[in-house]
């Protein structure tokens, strides 16, 4: 998922995409260790995105302390 897409999704949307990956990583993490994991990327690519939601999500909440400390 683009970095961009995810900029545009709300602060709700964003952890109800965090929580659908953090199930699929769980579901491929399953899938490699029963051997019937296809796409060997999969596991990298959905840690990525992730690390974007976790990023995106941070930089709002410091962007929020910020604004309180300022007002």
């Amino acid at each position: 998922m683009d970095v961009r897409e995810l900029r545009k999704l709300s602060d709700d949307k964003l952890r109800d995409q965090l929580e659908d990956l953090k199930e699929s990583l769980f579901n491929l993490r399953f899938q490699k260790a029963f051997g019937q994991l296809e796409d060997q990327y999969a596991i990298r690519r959905t840690r990525r995105d992730v690390a974007r939601v976790l990023m995106i999500i941070r930089e709002r909440e410091l962007a929020v302390e910020k604004e309180g400390s300022n007002g």
